[in-house]
């Protein structure tokens, strides 16, 4: 056989192999699927990518834009969630859907494993009491505390159904956490010294955020944003901001912001946005803003309305 046979013969053998091992890689590849996980707020998802990276399937049951407390699922997503493989919600009453649902896999409700605030009268000043989960206030997602603890275990889920990946989890977690306490620190900083000691706001979101840094919260609905604000309360809150020189106050991208602009127009003081994080815009969300985003505009706007140095 000639040399150029042999080079020939060699090279078609070479190329036979490489189809054979490109068809089993294929075909194994093929037969991997990532691991499909749903969250149900932006806290819990902002987590998750944090940690998983692109070793697992998010999505987030809640569309931006939605109101977290009043949302329910379309029968797509119940498909969806069906059949994902675990199941985050955040709980304390929050997501009362999550009830009527009957999972394939594994389910976590991460309240059960943060510090919760019980609500109490001055949480509930608008006389109504919401019907949360023995009355805990379901925001505990603004204690950055929580989410620290809420990271840890995730992390820990993440790790019994991906093993393989476990280095990366706990890379990923410890680079999350060393985020959130820098936040913490921020947040104890500059809120140190204010010369005011109140925010108002439209419902009462943040008591994890006032009971953490100090700071109180005044609000026209009390903790319920569905409650509709008397003329006695606006009036009350109107006398509030003019006597306290409140230069600013406070709605939530998802409630309706009448009643406050009309205190406002009122009081002649500015208003702003105060991001809860239940949710996010679908502005925020084309901005690809994080939690640690959201939380530093937050904490910006706090401090400006209440003066600090």
């Amino acid at each position: 056989m000639s040399l150029k046979n042999i080079i020939f013969t060699f090279i078609i053998v070479l190329f036979i192999s490489l189809l054979i091992i490109t068809g089993k890689n294929r075909s194994v590849n093929e037969n991997i699927k990532n691991i499909t996980i749903a969250t149900s707020t932006f806290s819990l998802y902002d987590i998750v990518k944090n940690i998983a990276n692109d070793s697992v399937d998010l999505f987030m049951i809640l569309p931006s834009g939605v109101d977290a407390h009043s949302y329910e699922p379309t029968p797509k997503q119940v498909v969806k969630l069906y059949k994902s493989d675990l199941v985050i919600y955040s709980g304390a009453g929050l997501e009362p859907w999550i009830d009527a649902f009957e999972f394939q896999s594994k389910v976590i409700d991460i309240s059960l494993h943060v510090k919760l605030k019980e609500l109490n009268e001055h949480n509930n000043c608008d006389g109504h009491h919401h019907n949360h989960i023995q009355n805990f206030d379901p925001h505990y997602w603004l204690d950055l505390q929580n989410m620290i603890m809420a990271t840890e275990f995730i992390t820990s889920e993440l790790i019994i159904l991906s093993p393989e990946n476990k280095e990366l989890y706990i890379k990923n977690k410890n680079i999350y956490i060393e985020k959130l306490k820098n936040l913490d620190e921020k947040y104890k900083n500059e809120l140190a010294m204010c010369k005011l000691n109140t925010i108002v706001v439209n419902h009462n979101a943040f008591s994890y955020l006032s009971s953490k840094y100090g700071f109180k919260v005044k609000a026209l609905s009390g903790f319920s944003p569905e409650a509709q604000p008397s003329a006695k309360n606006m009036a009350n809150l109107i006398e509030y901001v003019k006597e306290h020189k409140i230069s600013t106050i406070f709605f939530e991208s998802f409630v309706s912001d009448k009643a406050i602009k009309s205190i406002a127009n009122e009081a002649k003081v500015n208003i702003d946005v105060l991001q809860p994080l239940g949710n996010i815009t679908a502005d925020e969300a084309k901005q690809k803003l994080t939690y640690e985003d959201i939380m530093k505009s937050n904490l910006e706007k706090i401090s400006k309305a209440l003066e600090c140095q």
